[in-house]
């Protein structure tokens, strides 16, 4: 690859980065997990850079390499009851620092599809952003979405 590509990639990468760590974050149990998985993903998006042809953004790109191989990871090291640290510096209340906390432990209830779309939605992305992301029908992200959300206010209730 020549120096241009290489530039394109580092700051088209570093654009995206806050997708990257939280997508990271939702799949790792430790910050050395969320460490390692960082590193794959990068490496996963360097090695197929080439082979990206713009036909979506890059933003949308980085989503679907990053959920796909934190999912594979997940699968291939057979990961059990993940959790999620929150360790994630934000000028929040103890209330709403409470209340993310919940959320997270909700989220790491459900099992890693359904946790990815989960963050897509919470991340405002469009369902036919998601349908892209996640290689689904848009009708498909419609009722997965509902199913989550019936999923969590149940979860909430235990």
């Amino acid at each position: 690859m020549n120096a241009d590509k290489e530039r394109e990639f580092l700051e088209m990468t570093e654009s995206c980065k806050g997708i990257i760590y939280k997508i990271c974050l939702m799949y790792s149990e430790d910050s050395e997990g969320h460490n390692d998985l960082f590193q794959e993903v990068v490496l996963n998006l360097w090695s197929s850079f080439s082979r990206f042809r713009g036909e979506s953004s890059y933003s949308t790109w980085v989503y679907r390499v990053a959920l796909n191989t934190c999912i594979s990871t997940l699968r291939k090291n057979k990961f059990k009851n993940m959790c999620v640290p929150f360790d994630v510096k934000m000028d929040l209340s103890q209330e709403e620092s409470n209340d993310i906390k919940e959320l997270y432990r909700m989220i790491n209830m459900l099992n890693p599809i359904e946790k990815a779309i989960i963050i897509l939605y919470l991340d405002e992305k469009s369902y036919d952003e998601i349908a892209t992301i996640m290689g689904i029908t848009r009708t498909n992200v419609a009722v997965r979405i509902h199913r989550i959300k019936d999923r969590l206010r149940d979860i909430s209730k235990q």
